[in-house]
């Protein structure tokens, strides 16, 4: 298979056809951006980045993080819509790079296909070919439906997923709505294959959240933290994140003061500073695979707001600890803590290198009777179980293991 674009030096053959797909359907960076490109200092991150231009294609080989633009944003399959992302990229552009060793790539955008459909497909096939390169994508986004087709991604890998969203909804829908940004945690979780082993909440609100949906979380063994406590002490999410396959963060999740958006106004929620901090979580993460950030409204606020959203998590990719998955546990001090009335025993593991604990999790299912798994946790964690209180990541985890 030929490419006779002459920005394309290669035969693309039958074993390359999903690089082909990604060469056809990702429009370049525009003109306009190119254009502040130019006008950057060396050290400026526009400046490092591997670019998508109609003369050239990158070269994936060489990447380890890509930028993908999807302006897709209709509501419910009606007309389409979309966002502009030039605003966004003129923003991350132009701040300042990190001491950061590893090669970033825009890739340019995913237009939005004739239906939504299209998109997905192509959105699915492109995400699932880097992820199997081992480049992670981060997905600027229209609507938050767009998590779908990254989570689909998945179904090639033959993996369980974990999916962690930074919102203040759940997302649920009834299970014949169409999908859109409020009904795709639903679609997830009925359409098969089901892969999704586990679903995160960071960051919900009561209010916004019906009682019945509070307690479908609590009946799927699913975590969700809410937004005050999660505020409270940011760090109780670290280990949400650091389980992460797939991170979804909806900006609607960030109070109007910080983000700008006064469409979809709200006077709770994250502010600049939190939002930020969680989003290095998921880039410190060794298992976070990809990343998505959406529901985008155009203002010029939420372009800063997402440009820094995005500096945070490659700036955390780079401080990632390449402890998992475990090789070995000799880097590890083991505490093993018996529970007292319950028969059972938890044994936690503390690395000598982060001084991260993790929770060993026996797993139940057939023909894996004699195989365990660590859980990332917390101190907080193990101190509960010293004071004889079974730990609900564990139980939860142990739950999940035996349904």
């Amino acid at each position: 298979m030929s490419i006779q674009n002459d920005r394309y030096s290669f035969i693309c053959t039958n074993s390359d056809r999903e690089t082909y797909i990604m060469i056809e359907f990702l429009q370049p960076i525009s003109a306009e951006i190119l254009t502040v490109v130019n006008k950057l200092s060396p050290h400026q991150l526009g400046a490092r980045l591997v670019l998508h231009t109609e003369k050239k294609f990158p070269n994936l080989e060489q990447l380890k993080l890509v930028i993908i633009g999807v302006p897709e944003n209709r509501p419910n399959n009606n007309d389409i819509a979309t966002v502009n992302l030039n605003p966004v990229r003129a923003e991350l552009y132009s701040l300042f790079s990190g001491n950061w060793l590893e090669t970033i790539g825009d890739l340019g955008d995913i237009l939005p296909g004739n239906t939504i459909s299209d998109t997905y497909f192509v959105l699915r096939k492109v995400c699932e070919n880097l992820i199997k390169r081992q480049i992670i994508p981060i997905i600027i986004g229209g609507s938050q439906d767009l998590t779908y087709p990254m989570y689909r991604a998945y179904d090639a890998l033959e993996q369980m997923v974990n999916l962690v969203a930074i919102d203040s909804k759940f997302d649920f829908g009834k299970e014949n709505d169409a999908i859109s940004a409020r009904s795709y945690l639903t679609k997830i979780i009925v359409d098969e294959p089901t892969n999704l082993f586990n679903f995160s909440n960071v960051g919900y609100q009561s209010y916004f959240n019906a009682q019945e949906e509070i307690d479908l979380i609590e009946k799927l063994y699913f975590d969700a933290y809410r937004l005050g406590e999660v505020r409270n002490n940011l760090s109780i999410s670290e280990p949400v994140f650091r389980a992460a396959d797939l991170v979804s963060i909806d900006l609607n999740s960030v109070q109007s003061l910080s983000s700008g958006n006064l469409i979809d106004f709200s006077p709770n929620g994250f502010d600049g500073k939190e939002i930020c901090s969680l989003s290095r979580y998921a880039g410190i993460s060794d298992k976070v695979t990809a990343i998505g950030i959406f529901n985008f409204n155009n203002t010029v606020p939420e372009s800063h707001l997402i440009a820094q959203i995005i500096w945070y998590f490659i700036e955390g990719y780079h401080y990632r600890s390449n402890e998992y998955p475990f090789s070995s546990k000799e880097n590890y001090l083991k505490y093993i803590v018996p529970l007292d009335d319950h028969n059972e025993q938890v044994v936690f593991f503390k690395s000598n290198k982060t001084e991260r604990w993790w929770i060993e999790i026996k797993n139940s299912l057939k023909n894996n009777t004699n195989k365990t798994s660590l859980l990332p946790c917390t101190h907080d964690d193990y101190l509960a179980a010293c004071n004889h209180e079974i730990p609900e990541r564990w139980w939860k985890a142990q739950r999940k293991s035996i349904i």
